[in-house]
């Protein structure tokens, strides 16, 4: 079973719309469950992990939501297959690494996305572009619901699910979105936003989760505990955390443009010059960049590009998905250099950012970015 014949196009992915997806890029749910008869993977010896896969595998497969969905192994899949999942958050960074019990189901569209043997005996997650928690929500437990009668889950009457670490116990649930921020980024609130949401007990996070970079502006905010509260409980207080969030971005951005706009246009116009005439160029200086671009396009600097267009290079310039155009193995500086290449391929029908005069007092630009 080859991956490239079930993955999506990046483009088509970069098309997809959703409620305030100029901020939220991404929604999430995920839940982790464990069979009742089975040690958890990080103490499962290879044997025990092996007879688990065996046992939940067809049992997932079987559900009518996977109906033609992709299924292997995580030993059959190669080391550029592999990163390419988590360069799509379709599998985690732990689950990566896994081999032999290890394996992962993903339907046609990429919305629904199975692990198993990664750090629980399952992490069963629902994506859907923008904002649209509930949505993911309601998919992803119509799902553990199927499956639930197939399976005998570890359950405890007072603790709820049992899981692997502590903090997943009770739902099992983890609500999470990928937020772009460059707007508190640039007005240097950032830091002020993320201490608040540590303070009501959500987690913020780089754009691969914990122990990440916020690479291109993009943040990953999800609930930090499960026990003691019920899903809803959980999704509206996401939700509520989310449109705070969306506002202040909205308003920084606002702010920024009224007070400070020649900076702003400058990031904005210094990134576009680097990207479409660059010769070599980082995986990380490229995602910084392109936020910038984004930004950019949402601000209406750039009227014949679409954000799809940064969106789908966020995705083709990182490492796997450059790689994967290649048939020789690349080294970072041939990456660096195809990077490069790419970005003034496509960037070359898009004009340099047009912002209209404010006059002597306004800040803006001229016409033509000068």
């Amino acid at each position: 079973m080859k991956l490239d014949d079930y993955l999506v196009a990046p483009g088509e992915i970069a098309r997809r719309k959703g409620p305030h997806d100029r901020i939220v890029m991404s929604s999430r749910v995920r839940l982790a469950r464990n069979i009742r008869d089975g040690a958890f993977p990080g103490w499962a010896k290879k044997p025990e992990r092996v007879r688990i896969l065996e046992t939940i595998l067809p049992a997932v497969e079987a559900l009518p939501e996977l109906k033609g969905a992709f299924s292997e192994s995580m030993d059959n899949l190669s080391t550029l297959d592999r990163q390419i999942l988590v360069e799509r958050h379709l599998i985690s960074r732990e689950h990566q690494a896994r081999s032999a019990g290890s394996g992962v189901v993903l339907n046609r569209d990429e919305t629904l996305s199975i692990m198993i043997n990664e750090e629980d005996h399952l992490r069963m997650q629902a994506l859907r572009p923008g904002l649209q928690l509930r949505q993911a929500w309601t998919a992803i437990d119509e799902l553990d619901s199927h499956l639930e009668k197939q399976l005998t889950y570890a359950f405890d009457s007072n603790l709820g699910y049992l899981t692997a670490c502590p903090t997943n116990l009770g739902t099992g649930i983890r609500v999470s979105a990928m937020l772009h921020l460059p707007g508190l980024v640039l007005a240097e609130q950032i830091n002020a936003i993320i201490q608040s949401v540590n303070k009501l007990g959500l987690a913020v996070r780089g754009l691969y989760g914990e122990g990440t970079e916020a690479l291109g502006n993009v943040f990953q905010v999800s609930n930090q505990m499960t026990l003691g509260e019920s899903e809803a409980t959980i999704l509206e207080r996401m939700e509520k955390v989310l449109a705070q969030i969306i506002e202040h971005e909205e308003n920084a951005r606002g702010t920024l443009v009224e007070k400070k706009a020649k900076m702003v246009y400058n990031h904005i116009g210094r990134a576009y010059g680097i990207l479409a005439n660059a010769h070599s160029i980082s995986s990380k200086e490229t995602m910084n960049l392109l936020s910038l671009m984004r930004l950019g396009v949402d601000l209406s600097l750039f009227p014949d590009a679409e954000r799809a267009l940064v969106d789908e290079l966020f995705l083709l310039t990182q490492p796997a998905h450059l790689q994967k155009q290649h048939s020789d193995k690349l080294s970072a500086e041939e990456r660096d250099l195809l990077r490069a290449d790419m970005l003034r391929e496509r960037l070359a029908k898009v004009a340099r950012p047009t912002v209209r005069s404010k006059g002597t007092n306004g800040g803006g630009l001229d016409k033509a970015d000068k």
